[in-house]
């Protein structure tokens, strides 16, 4: 039951980080990304990390993909987008990917081989517990911790002033060059309309 949940989460997960990437529309970006996430503590729990597992749905399934939701509504969709590709961009982007494919593939195949025969590691006790992953977040792993808490707080005062730079220049009037002088342009006469009389004030100074 373990290696069919395993395959299970691990075929979610891989679809879920593919979708995330290939799909164009921000918003089913995101819900792919909510799919990864969900996969991901569904291996945690494989793993007895019920604390990890917990975190990643309440935190980052649950917070950080509001926060992402409300990011991609304040910017704005990707049909909105306009930009110039970068020549060669897709054949870079694709050897980069196959490339990275082989290390990772290696890198997992290298440990993966050595690990077939064995029952797996040995999980001490109070493996996976708050306290341990507190005594690792705040000695061992301070800095990537600290710095992708930063990362998140950039980016979202990063989506506040592109959001606020496309309102200023898609705003009424703005850059369309016309110079008010004060005075209101004439406006159309229906067809058939009498003309209003003019006003018989005589102006100032003149002889009655």
């Amino acid at each position: 039951m373990e290696a069919v949940l395993f395959f299970l989460a691990a075929i979610g997960a891989t679809a879920g980080a593919i979708g995330v990437v290939a799909v164009r529309n921000p918003f089913y970006s995101v819900l792919a990304l909510i799919i990864h996430l969900f996969s991901l503590a569904v291996l945690f729990l494989l793993l007895t990390s019920a604390f990890v597992a917990a975190a990643q749905v309440v935190v980052y399934a649950g917070a950080v993909m509001v926060l992402y939701v409300f990011v991609v509504s304040y910017v704005g969709s990707a049909h909105e987008a306009q930009w110039d590709p970068v020549p060669g961009q897709r054949l870079f982007a694709g050897l980069l990917a196959f490339f990275l494919f082989v290390e990772i593939s290696a890198a997992v195949l290298s440990s993966a081989l050595k690990a077939l025969g064995t029952h797996g590691p040995d999980v001490p006790a109070g493996f996976g517990d708050p306290a341990a992953i507190g005594t690792l977040l705040l000695e061992r792993f301070l800095v990537p911790f600290e710095a992708s808490s930063i990362l998140l707080l950039i980016a979202a005062v990063g989506a506040i002033v592109l959001a606020g730079k496309r309102k200023s220049q898609n705003a009424p009037g703005a850059g369309d060059g016309v110079v008010s002088s004060g005075h209101s342009a004439p406006q159309a006469r229906p067809e058939g309309a009498t003309p209003a009389p003019a006003s018989q004030t005589p102006p100032v100074g003149a002889p009655r």
